[in-house]
């Protein structure tokens, strides 16, 4: 015998989605659960090798969400790093034209 308050075994009463489980409890319209499912959906992703240019450029993108994400400290850190990578680039491509050009005249 069954009540009309008990769920069957058909009957979803959480949250739909792919992290129904996970969001039992939570309102689906709040912005903190929202945030939650994802970065449950960060976590689980999963995306080409890293070693390949599809890759590479999701590692940035992930890198560049977070940095964005991030505040104080850790947002001045990501800027540096950013600068430090940017300078070292320059420097490269400097010496190598420099060592073309020197060849070429």
């Amino acid at each position: 015998m069954t009540s009309p308050d008990m769920p069957r075994d058909g009957d979803h009463t959480g949250p739909p989605g792919r992290f129904a489980e996970d969001l039992v409890g939570l309102d689906p319209d709040d912005p903190e659960a929202r945030a939650f499912a994802a970065h449950l959906d960060r976590m689980e992703r999963v995306g080409p090798p890293a070693f390949t240019v599809e890759g590479q450029l999701a590692g940035v993108r992930d890198f560049a969400e977070s940095a964005n994400r991030a505040g104080g400290a850790r947002r001045l850190a990501a800027v540096v790093l950013v600068a430090l990578v940017l300078l070292g680039t320059g420097f490269v491509i400097f010496e190598a034209l420099e060592v073309v050009l020197g060849a070429a005249f």
